[in-house]
Formats: structure tokens, sequence, C-alpha cells
């Protein structure tokens, strides 16, 4: 069984599933909760992390060397237990090592750490991931955390992303999970996103350069969460519409392109590390209420 772990200091709680190192709860110390619940009527994710793939393959099989494999959405590593490897009353870290049956979809021998850590209001989330084996170890890497829409205590008032670069990054659209190599005209206006569900009426919005690496998730008058990202270039949000939740998602990788090559290694943004090497993701958010 899953085991949870929870870390706290004097502005924030949060709590931590062996369940794919993922969040399960943060909340402030006026008891307010900015992590979507994983109601099944909507999604049943909260925080998953997104590892070796970002997104959707083709039909849920993946090329290595023109060896195919299955792999699921967003891959293996939100449904495999992890180890604890290490916690203080403020951090708490996690590892996933390949096995054989990660081996069995995904033949590398590969070390993947998650840590969490609160440092005043901001929570941080670390990623390392190691080659452990022989051969160069081509992957993509993301995380998926679903805040509250509304924000607590910002109920009927209207919601904001705003770009720390004041950009205007084009959208590529998804079809049938897998991007189309079509880009299409930017919904930001100076870097100001106002947000509505029938943004996401055709799935996420996804924007696979450009948006760089800060954004602000707020409400008029109300609460704000200051995001920054670490070697993690593309972006999406992502709702289903009329659900409780906006997902952040930055990535280091994505969705395989529609009619793209099948092969991980040429899937967009794909990193590929050589023997013994280590690669480090992280984004932190600032809970401003």
């Amino acid at each position: 069984m899953p085991t949870i772990t929870r870390i706290e200091n004097d502005h924030l709680s949060i709590e931590i599933s062996s369940l794919g190192a993922e969040m399960q709860a943060i909340t402030s110390r006026d008891g307010a909760n900015w992590l979507w619940n994983g109601d099944a009527a909507f999604w049943t994710g909260r925080s998953p992390v997104l590892f070796p793939i970002v997104g959707k393959a083709p039909d849920d099989t993946l090329l290595i060397d023109g060896k195919a494999y299955p792999m699921a959405q967003h891959g293996l590593a939100r449904k495999r237990e992890f180890l604890p490897a290490g916690a203080s009353p403020t951090a708490c870290r996690f590892t996933l090592d390949a096995s054989e049956h990660t081996r069995a979809i995904y033949p590398f021998d590969f070390r993947l750490s998650v840590e969490h850590s609160l440092d005043g209001p901001m929570l941080t989330i670390a990623a390392e991931v190691e080659n452990r084996g022989q051969d160069p170890m081509p992957f993509g890497f993301g995380f998926h955390p679903a805040f509250a829409w509304p924000l607590p205590g910002a109920g009927g008032t209207p919601h904001r992303v705003i770009l720390d670069n004041g950009a205007e990054p084009e959208r590529q659209p998804l079809e049938n999970g897998l991007l189309s190599p079509e880009r299409q005209p930017s919904p930001f206006e100076k870097g100001r996103l106002a947000l509505a569900h029938s943004l996401f009426e055709n799935d996420a919005l996804v924007f696979p350069e450009g948006a760089g690496d800060g954004l602000t998730y707020e409400a008029d008058g109300g609460p704000a969460l200051k995001f920054h990202f670490e070697n993690l270039p593309n972006l999406a949000l992502w709702t289903k519409p009329g659900a409780p939740f906006l997902c952040v998602e930055p990535w280091h990788g994505t969705a395989a392109e529609l009619g793209g090559s099948r092969e991980l290694k040429d899937r967009p943004s794909t990193t590929v590390l050589a023997s013994g090497e280590t690669k480090r993701f992280a984004f932190s958010v600032t809970f401003l209420v």
C-alpha cells in the first residue's frame, strides 16, 4: 500500500504519496486547500510525474531503436511505487529505479529521484534522472500539478495566467492526443491570458516554445501562485471543461507529432543522457495569499 509523507512549515503543509511520488494535498496555515482533490468524476490525478514520455505515443507504442514497446500516456512513473530516500520536517525525497517490469516497456537502467521541499511560502519540486546503464538513454520529462480553479476565496472572480516574459507564444493543438504539425496564433495578449473553460474544449493548450521560465496564476483582487521553471522549456495548461482545477504543466518533452517519427529519440524536446549522466528538472511555486 502507498504511504503518505507530510512536510510542513509555518506557511504550508504538503502530503506526498509514495505511489508516483505524487502530491496529494497542499494546505496553507488558514486551512485552505490549493491542490486538486482527485475527484474521479473529472480526473483522478493530482500532480503526476511524467516519465519517460510526456503525452501520448501513437497507438500507445514507442519505438526505441526500431523495436516496439507498449507505453501508456505520460509514461510509467506515475503508476509505480517509489522508495523513500530521506526526509526532514520540510523536505522529502523518493526514488524509482529500473526493474524487470520497467525494462519490459522501457529498456534502460535509470534512477528517477523526486524531492519536495519548502522554504517559507515557496514549494519546490525537483527531479533528477540518471542513466545508470551503458547505452544513450532518450526520455521526456514533465510535471502535471493541478491547482484549484477558482483559487481559494476567489470564487466568482476572473482568473488569468501572466507570463513573466510578456510573450505571445504560438499554440500547437492536439489531435487525439498527438501534436498537430500546424501551429496556431497565441491566445496570450502581451503575456496575459484570461482563463475560460471554453479554451479547453479541444484539450490542453500546448506551447512548445517561447513561454519562458516563469508565470503567475492569479485571481482578480485575490490570491496568486508565482511559478519558476528550471530546464522545462515546454508549457501546457489544461483542465476538463467545467472541472474546478487548472493544470500548470512545465515539460521537457511533448507528445509525439501527428504523422511524425515514432522513435522516442525523435519526439520534440527529447533529452538523451549519456552513460552515467544526470539531468535535473525543477519548478517552484510561491503562494501569495
